[in-house]
């Protein structure tokens, strides 16, 4: 798999850029605030259609502008695609395959496939459950992306049973008393069982790939801490279930949305399901988000992206691209060592940075180096 070039037209602070990638390896150097960043963001987006640092199209278009466009190159073992995305404000965007226009996301995803690191990572080990949720989401819809259907749906399902809980608060119902037959709780058991069907395939997914990343993240942290240290990484579902078989999962499901009926309804929103899960990272044991120290945390982070570029390989057959973010900064010289030997010339790799001084000379001869200055990119 290999980015060939990207055009970004008013997207961030670029107004119109164009980049042709002329290596395996791109160094884009610069100050901080310039645009390095966007430019990995934009080859998120085109990989995922999303982005870790905002949720509206919006702050993506230059400030000014009312659309902003990404189109980029893909070169894979099949073939060539080019992908387009048009970004309006206000509007919906729109996605383009080999020029013609999609109606599916569907369609879109799996085309190019990227893991990226930055600095913002550690709050895998250290943040909230939602931004672990994210991470494990956006892995599985690159692996799976189907799987992006199946959770617009579950979401979907999820907003309307939070519109109907609140609405049965707002007419003061009573939950002891509300007669099992009323119109509204009638609804709401459809709605459970919808949030049961769609929130099961969820669950089941998000389990199946932590049992596939664990083993692979434990090899690479046994790698890089020397043996000193043993990870567990843990998906703690908010339905717990001994099984994955689907009626099984279904069933645990309903079973617990019935335990919690009445707090839901005095809440006025759903607290059962995948909306509400958390993976737990553990270090010797101990947790890794409170115990662990920044030096720990990092190697953890290292070990599990490395995990997810080589899960992503194994499943579709082809090295993802990998976007460093500013991160050999972030770690000492024994982890930058372990993560550029990882890269070699196995992966099509953009590191943004502000020195050149964490490259060796081999890297920095094979390397594309790119100087990045408000909104501008320049051969180095």
């Amino acid at each position: 798999m290999y980015l060939k070039n990207i055009h970004l037209y008013a997207f961030r602070n670029y107004r119109e850029q164009w980049v042709e990638f002329s290596t395996k390896k791109t160094i884009l150097l610069g100050n901080n605030a310039q645009g390095k960043s966007n430019l990995l963001e934009a080859i998120e987006l085109l990989a995922t259609l999303k982005s870790h640092r905002t949720n509206r199209d919006h702050d993506l278009i230059l400030e000014g502008s009312t659309t902003g466009q990404i189109i980029a190159t893909i070169e894979r073992t099949y073939g060539k695609s080019d992908l387009g995305i048009t970004l309006r404000s206000p509007g919906r965007r729109s996605l383009m395959l080999n020029h013609e226009n999609l109606r599916r996301h569907l369609d879109f995803l799996g085309h190019l496939n990227a893991v990226e690191f930055s600095c913002l990572d550690l709050d895998l080990v250290r943040g909230s459950p939602d931004i672990r949720r994210n991470w494990l989401d956006t892995l599985l819809v690159q692996l799976e992306p189907v799987y992006a259907h199946i959770l617009h749906e579950y979401y979907q399902v999820l907003r309307q049973r939070n519109a109907l809980l609140k609405a049965m608060g707002k007419n003061n119902h009573v939950p002891e008393k509300t007669p099992n037959l009323s119109p509204e709780i009638s609804q709401l058991k459809l709605w459970d069982k919808q949030l049961a069907e769609t929130g099961s395939r969820v669950i089941r997914r998000r389990n199946r790939v932590i049992e596939r990343l664990t083993p692979l993240a434990q090899n690479w942290h046994t790698n890089i801490s020397g043996g000193t240290e043993i990870i567990e990484i843990n998906y703690l579902p908010n339905v717990i279930v001994n099984s994955d078989e689907i009626i099984e999962v279904q069933q645990a499901f309903l079973e617990k949305i019935e335990q919690r009926r009445i707090v839901e309804q005095q809440l006025g929103t759903t607290v059962v399901g995948p909306h509400r899960d958390d993976v737990e990272f553990n270090i010797n044991k101990t947790p890794a988000k409170s115990y662990g120290s920044q030096g720990q945390q990092r190697t953890l982070v290292l070990a599990l992206k490395l995990a997810e570029l080589q899960l992503i390989e194994d499943v579709i057959g082809e090295p993802p691209l990998l976007l460093l973010d500013d991160v050999l900064a972030e770690l000492d010289p024994n982890r930058q060592n372990q993560l550029l030997e990882v890269i070699k010339g196995r992966f099509q790799t953009l590191i943004t940075t502000t020195y050149l001084h964490s490259f060796d000379s081999q890297w920095l001869d094979a390397a594309q180096i790119m100087k990045v200055e408000n909104g501008k990119i320049y051969s180095f």
